[in-house]
């Protein structure tokens, strides 16, 4: 991909480039103090701890000569105001979820999770070992940012809703809070889709302005609390089966760094990528187990619904066949999963399978 010939065609060059050319100057070296946005609220479960997870193995790594200053949604900018805060140089690095930038341009969303695709295990394989953060990079820099996966929440709950779904016709009319390609799809579905920060959904469902949410897994969302206003919780969901979050330093920033200082921030993110995923699946467990003791109705979509799910889904991937850059990630992103998830199933598939059954579980 070639910033200067894409910033030229493209549609979005306009905006691309004069984000650009307010990009933050160069600095001397020396102790700096960068200045992180994110994407969640203060103090949200697994979402924050992976920005403030980040920030604090770059201190860590670079002994003190970077100091990255963490402000969360609404402090400094809000939550889907950073990716253009750190484009412009008002901020040198942004924490969140590059679905939320599918406007920018919709391959963002592989790097947090697009429908029927890679779980965690598979994501990753992709990203560390099968030229997906490569990717990453390449598209970050048409937009003068340097990109690295710094958490994950693996896989996503279908959501909350304030009915139960017994088909696909459900579904007309719902007003439900879902980002990226997975809503896009909905949106098919008849689902008039609402694109909400984390720090809103809750009033927004308590209210009725929403009719149900997706959020993230059982610890997250019972942290939030939307058992207090509906039952019905679906635990598995189309729309992320991995859900990747990514640490995005403004280009100039990035490259008027040392060698060692930009080497932390990349160990420092796939540091903070490995621990909150395992934060993540220690948690959600016994989670799903208090909200279930609460009286919440643990459900599944029948297959209906899934199969609506997966129609829904290859109609969205077909709008956006025709740019080069998103069917060059969804050709590799393909590719990748299919040879993980070859010996997946016939290792660790089959050895759960047969664990549970020999040991009763």
């Amino acid at each position: 991909m070639n910033r200067r010939s894409f910033l030229k065609n493209s549609a979005l060059g306009g905006t691309a480039a004069a984000a650009s050319s307010l990009a933050a100057p160069l600095y001397a070296q020396g102790n700096r103090t960068l200045t992180m946005v994110t994407t969640w609220p203060r103090g949200f479960a697994g979402l924050a701890d992976a920005a403030d997870r980040a920030a604090a193995n770059i201190n860590a790594l670079t002994d003190g000569s970077l100091t990255v200053d963490v402000k969360h949604a609404g402090e400094l900018v809000g939550a889907f105001e950073v990716f253009d805060a750190v484009t412009a140089g008002q901020a040198d690095m942004y924490h969140g979820a590059d679905y939320y930038f599918v406007n920018q341009h919709p391959a963002f969303a592989f790097y947090t999770g697009v429908p029927f695709g890679m779980t965690a295990t598979e994501h990753n394989n992709w990203y560390y070992h099968g030229g997906g953060m490569e990717m990453h990079h390449a598209l970050g820099e048409i937009f003068g940012l340097k990109s690295f996966m710094a958490g994950n929440t693996g896989a996503q709950s279908g959501g909350w809703f304030t009915k139960e779904i017994t088909g696909p016709e459900d579904f007309q009319g719902l007003k439900f809070r879902m980002p990226g390609l997975g809503g896009r799809a909905l949106g098919h579905m008849g689902v008039s889709v609402q694109n909400l920060p984390g720090g809103e959904i809750y009033q927004a469902l308590a209210s009725g302005a929403i009719d149900g949410t997706e959020w993230v897994g059982p610890w997250s969302d019972e942290k939030v609390g939307f058992q207090e206003i509906t039952k019905f919780y679906y635990t598995a969901g189309f729309h992320e089966p991995s859900a990747g979050l990514s640490l995005a330093t403004n280009l100039e920033v990035f490259d008027s760094l040392t060698q060692q200082q930009k080497a932390a921030i990349e160990i420092g993110a796939a540091a903070a990528d490995h621990w909150n995923l395992h934060q993540y699946l220690m948690n959600n467990g016994s989670a799903l187990q208090r909200l279930a003791s609460s009286g919440v109705k643990v459900l599944e979509f029948p297959d209906s619904v899934w199969d609506a799910f997966g129609a829904a889904s290859m109609q969205v991937y077909e709008e956006f066949m025709g740019d080069d850059i998103f069917k060059e990630t969804y050709d590799a992103y393909v590719e990748s999963m299919a040879a993980s998830s070859g010996w997946i199933s016939k290792s660790d598939a089959t050895y759960r399978n047969q664990r549970d059954r020999v040991l009763g579980s």
